[in-house]
């Protein structure tokens, strides 16, 4: 039965999930009006739990991702999408104001049960617990190379075969990281690096996921809930630009789970660092810590005459002036090589394709101050983030 839906129709499997088979297509059904919103697949509350079994480091060979667990019920009182004008469980209009009339929550919120805790945060925390160190990646608007860092800084960290990572694309509509990871249109993991991705669900890479909030937010959910993660040093958490549903429930599902900190990414153009500072007053305003900023395409040095130029002139004096006025750590500068845009389309790490660069110079010197704030962190429980 689809969650999106409640059809009863036979599901597919994707990965051992059921999948309501209209959603797959992106086609109407009776039982389904709003499945011509979807246009992708929705996984359902009746899943196998656990499912897309991560066991990392139990052997340096590929192999396929595993399905085991009890089924979890459809819950009767989930909420459904919510109009745009709509309240908010928590305020004292919920269920009672103008907006909320005709709204399929109307009757729940009206009630007070939409605005209890939800009971995900508490499993999920259950769940962090053996994972050592948790990293958002954040940028405030794209084509920074957030995904790009994302993804070495997952090699960078699994270089180091005792050290256990994984890497989760949270980035719903936009799912790179299987690509630049060399996953794309396969379903293994491999030594010590787990990588986790709505993009290992769709059939084609080409296939648009047209969801609207909640339909992101309930796979995110999945994803830090169901996901057997096992014993982790590193769960890297890749997001998509700015401060939206995505990063809101990052926040929220992992809170008293210990988050590290972000990370977070920019080009010393003016135009990137507005959105970036954007992105800092967000992880104030959340008490999201900040590990430090990355300035990606600081400079472009010329692989004959290795003269350096300035692709991205930093007409405000670039990050480092920014994070001085801010008082944030800034972790480095990584200047532009164009052998970093071939080895993530051959989903290959730079790190190791190009180990004399000073674009590797600099990736590894920024992951050995991430490593080092990790091992300096306060203990469990000091570090609370807003749900």
């Amino acid at each position: 039965m689809c969650f999106c839906c409640d059809t009863k129709e036979i599901p597919t499997k994707v990965l051992g999930i059921d999948l309501c088979s209209s959603i797959l297509k992106g086609t109407e059904t009776p039982q389904a009006p709003d499945h011509r919103i979807c246009g992708t697949h929705a996984l359902s509350l009746r899943f196998i739990s656990r499912s897309w079994r991560i066991r990392l480091g139990a052997s340096r060979r590929k192999y396929a991702t595993a399905v085991s667990g009890d089924r979890r019920g459809v819950q009767s009182s989930r909420m459904e999408e919510v109009p745009h004008d709509c309240p908010g469980t928590g305020s004292a209009q919920a269920g009672r104001g103008a907006s909320c009339q005709g709204c399929p929550n109307q009757r729940l919120c009206a009630s007070g049960a939409g605005a209890a805790p939800d009971p995900a945060i508490e499993e999920i925390k259950e769940k962090m617990k053996t994972v050592k160190h948790k990293i958002l990646v954040l940028s405030g608007k794209g084509g920074v190379g957030k995904s790009t860092f994302s993804a070495h800084l997952a090699h960078g960290l699994a270089e180091d075969e005792n050290t256990q990572v994984a890497l989760l694309d949270i980035d719903i509509c936009g799912p790179s990281i299987p690509k630049i990871m060399g996953l794309e249109g396969e379903q293994f993991l491999e030594d010590n690096l787990g990588v986790m991705s709505v993009g290992f669900l769709l059939s084609s890479p080409d296939d648009a996921v047209i969801w609207r909030g909640p339909k992101k937010n309930g796979m995110i959910k999945q994803f830090l809930r169901d996901v057997d993660w096992g014993e982790l040093d590193y769960l890297i958490v890749d997001t998509p630009p700015g401060t939206s549903d995505e990063h809101l429930s990052a926040v929220q599902y992992l809170a008293g789970a210990h988050i590290d900190g972000a990370v977070l990414i920019t080009t010393p153009q003016e135009v990137s660092l507005q959105d970036v500072r954007k992105e800092i007053s967000f992880c104030h305003k959340v008490k999201l810590p900040i590990i430090g900023v990355v300035e990606n395409m600081s400079s472009f040095l010329c692989p004959r005459c290795q003269k350096e130029s300035q692709i991205f002139p930093p007409t405000t004096g670039g990050a480092e002036v920014m994070c001085q006025d801010l008082k944030i750590p800034l972790l480095g500068k990584v200047p532009l090589d164009p052998r970093i845009a071939k080895s993530c389309d051959k989903g290959q790490s730079f790190l190791v394709e190009a180990p004399d660069s000073p674009a590797t110079l600099a990736y590894r010197s920024i992951i050995q101050r991430i490593r080092e704030f990790c091992d300096l962190r306060p203990p469990e429980g000091a570090n609370h983030v807003a749900s």
